[in-house]
């Protein structure tokens, strides 16, 4: 199971911290990241992390702004999303794809950057 929070109203140039708890998961080999979804608007990848070398993927439209980490103590994973823009509204999800190509995801948390 995978619970995200974190989200909310920022005003544009702001800074959110979202976190997503996998509890129930027990795998060595996976990657575990994050998607948004705005209405009208296709989903996207916003970054995921490599259980296994912590190596990292930043989509071209967050990239400098959004941070990901994983503290592996904890069963968590952070996005760290600084210099928000309007288009950064979405509602944020996490998810978590095994090695073996079996796919997570949990219910998201809105983000919502006025401007």
């Amino acid at each position: 199971q995978l619970q995200a929070s974190g989200g909310g109203l920022v005003q544009a140039g702001g800074s959110l911290r979202l976190s997503c708890t996998a509890s129930g998961i027990t795998f060595d080999d996976y990657a575990i990241g994050w998607f948004r979804q705005a209405p009208g608007k296709e989903r996207e990848v916003v970054s995921c992390i490599a259980s296994t070398d912590g190596s990292t993927y930043s989509a071209d439209s967050v990239n400098g702004r959004f941070t990901i980490s994983l503290d592996f103590a904890k069963d968590t994973v952070y996005l760290q999303m600084n210099g928000l823009k309007p288009e950064d509204t979405a509602v944020y999800s996490c998810y978590l794809i095994t090695a073996g190509l079996t796919y997570y995801w949990g219910q998201g948390t809105q983000v919502t950057v006025s401007s």
